[in-house]
């Protein structure tokens, strides 16, 4: 297929928004299916390109990096079944979220409708094409993909299997687009795309969050950066919390729902971190590394946090440590240093647990469980857009009704005032 510029790419999505929005559920369903069926078919092709870009990003990206972009049968199995989760999910177009019959008889539905076109800027994760395109099309949206270039061969694979499924059931293919450009300057142009793109939504690191919530002329959802917390208090179950913590920081490091700092309590950390420490290094392919405030660093081996040691999204083996004296002091340490993502507290104690939930101030708060769990699919929405970490419009997992706005529909019979 011929390269488009991303004007092109542009001007063909905002084209099909009307194709897209008159779809019928049943309709949509059935594109899904067959989406999900040519990611299948296509398998062989998809892991040959992805291949590629895994040989060209090796010792540039990190070993976690590389293995966030790298696919594997099972990885696309995944995807697909993602999407068939989406395909079962219930319709949000046309929803009717609320009614009011006034004295006059005006009766005002405020219902759900597509946002038009949705821009999404992600880095090195090709599962991130087909969880938001099957978002984006079975909630009538088109969208606009821009892929980081370490995976932009793996994600025109997947892209040209969606759209194949697309085109058998005779559907707009230009729904699911994704950017050529690899450049900074593509990133640019979506940011400024006003008209073009009713929403912008970057899934990475801090820098592209960043660029996006300060140059973005179309509106931005600022997601993903995830200094997650897990709170270890005086009365926790400390087996409970070892495994909480070995899951929430090993279990996949490079995503951003894994614990990058353990807070615990003063009573309990000569017992606990020792404990940790060795649960954590000892026998393991990939032994965590430690960073440690004061206290901790009396107790277990590790490297002095210094001024940014508390304020790292490390996406690696790396566990930062932090002692305090009691919950308070906890929560304190949180709401200075959290991104607003996931924080857990691992406790026997009711009124800890509750002050803990009621003071924090993050999308998701966990009690007596792993922050991994903050994730579309796990969240019951079939896969996600992304983890909204701000307040206006989504917040947490970003599923179908997340990426709807609405109008209001009024039905009379000749009122006027």
């Amino acid at each position: 297929m011929m390269k488009m510029t991303t004007a092109q790419i542009l001007s063909a999505a905002t084209s099909a928004k009307a194709d897209i929005k008159r779809l019928t559920s049943e309709e949509k369903n059935s594109a899904i299916s067959a989406m999900a069926d040519m990611l299948l078919l296509n398998a062989d092709y998809i892991l040959s390109e992805n291949e590629k870009d895994v040989q060209n990003a090796r010792g540039k990206i990190s070993d976690v990096m590389i293995d966030r972009l790298s696919l594997s049968k099972d990885r696309i199995t995944a995807m697909a079944n993602g999407m068939r989760d989406v395909m079962r999910l219930p319709d949000p177009n046309g929803k009717v979220l609320n009614t009011v019959k006034r004295p006059n008889g005006l009766i005002i539905e405020k219902t759900a409708v597509p946002m038009g076109v949705i821009g999404i800027i992600y880095e090195s994760r090709p599962n991130v094409t087909s969880d938001a395109a099957v978002l984006c099309f079975k909630s009538s949206n088109v969208c606009v993909l821009r892929s980081g270039k370490e995976a932009y061969r793996t994600s025109k694979a997947v892209v040209n299997a969606l759209r194949g499924g697309l085109k058998s059931r005779k559907i707009n293919e230009n729904a699911i687009q994704l950017i050529d450009d690899t450049t900074r300057e593509s990133a640019k142009e979506m940011m400024t795309a006003k008209g073009q793109i009713d929403l912008l939504i970057p899934r990475g690191g801090k820098g592209l969050i960043d660029a996006c919530v300060k140059n973005a002329t179309v509106p931005c959802i600022e997601t993903g950066t995830g200094i997650c917390h897990i709170y270890v208090e005086k009365t926790a179950d400390i087996q409970m919390a070892l495994n909480i913590i070995d899951n929430a920081k090993t279990s996949r490091p490079s995503v951003c729902n894994a614990c990058e700092v353990a807070v615990v309590d003063r009573e309990i950390a000569s017992e606990f971190l020792p404990r940790l420490y060795k649960r954590l290094t000892e026998n393991r392919e990939h032994p965590v590394k430690f960073v440690v405030d004061e206290t901790a660093a009396k107790i277990i081996d590790g490297i002095l946090a210094g001024d940014e040691g508390f304020d790292t999204e490390f996406l690696d083996y790396i566990l930062a440590v932090k002692v305090v004296e009691n919950t308070a002091e906890a929560v304190k340490h949180i709401l200075a240093h959290s991104t607003g993502h996931s924080e857990a507290i691992v406790t026997n104690d009711k009124e800890k647990a509750e002050y803990f939930v009621n003071n924090t101030d993050s999308a998701a708060v966990y009690v007596n469980a792993s922050t991994r769990f903050t994730d579309g699919g796990e969240f019951g929405l079939g896969c996600e857009m992304g983890i909204s970490t701000q307040k206006i419009h989504a917040r947490g997992p970003m599923g179908l009704s997340e990426l709807m706005t609405y109008h209001y529909v009024i039905k009379g019979n000749g009122q006027v005032r």
